[in-house]
């Protein structure tokens, strides 16, 4: 039974992106799909001061109808001041320096391309939580890449061999299960199951990027909640 998940590319998302590529044989990231504005595609939430704050990596200002591989990030990025920003909110937190050079690596990575750039980041945070599902690119796949929606998925799922297709918790309201075994596809939802950690001495806030988990657990922790702390349904 080979099992598939698809999603956007996001910039250190949350554990249960994580969750959803490790719990499948292969994970599909999709770059031909138009970017948008106020998805997490290029940013996130980290913790400062107690608080939630967004980050996030400008873009090269250009047509807000380009596919995401079709987008550039702006040239006066400034890598040192988004380090410093993250450095800062967590220089006290007890997994800082280990956690640190894993994201000093993805932000001074030489890629300028927006998609490579998060794909990047996906393939060294994967390894850094010992991840090893394979992580394909969705314009490599021999499909109809006109398709939109369900069809498109279809399309994925039967290229790619698939018996059963895992999506988040989130695409209960998008795709039925019904749709799916039309197509000898079992559809299966993740739910990341609540995650609490000591975040300094503040109130916790949950569902921040991966990166506020790093800073506050041992690797062999979030390796843990990663492969176990969710259910499927």
């Amino acid at each position: 039974m080979k099992r598939i998940a698809i999603m956007q590319p996001y910039l250190f998302p949350y554990i249960g992106y994580f969750q959803l590529i490790q719990d499948v044989d292969q994970f599909i990231v999709y770059d031909n799909i138009q970017y948008t504005k106020k998805g997490w595609i290029n940013r996130n939430r980290i913790l400062r001061n107690g608080k939630d704050v967004l980050f996030s990596i400008p873009l090269k200002k250009d047509s807000d109808f380009l596919d995401i591989k079709e987008r550039e990030i702006a040239a006066d990025f400034k890598k040192d001041k988004l380090l410093n920003q993250i450095r800062e909110a967590y220089r006290r937190a007890p997994y800082f320096e280990q956690a640190f050079i894993l994201i000093k690596e993805v932000v001074l990575a030489e890629e300028t391309n927006l998609f490579s750039f998060i794909h990047n980041s996906l393939r060294k945070t994967c390894e850094y939580l010992a991840i090893a599902t394979e992580i394909v690119v969705s314009s490599h796949l021999q499909i109809d890449h006109s398709l939109r929606g369900k069809d498109k998925v279809v399309a994925i799922c039967k290229n790619a061999g698939a018996d059963v297709y895992i999506n988040s918790v989130g695409g209960q309201e998008l795709y039925s299960k019904e749709e799916f075994s039309a197509h000898g596809i079992d559809l299966m939802f993740l739910k990341t199951k609540p995650f609490e950690y000591k975040q300094f001495n503040n109130e916790f806030v949950p569902w921040l990027s991966i990166i506020d988990i790093m800073m506050f657990n041992s690797k062999d922790q979030i390796i843990e909640n990663i492969r176990n702390d969710y259910i499927l349904i």
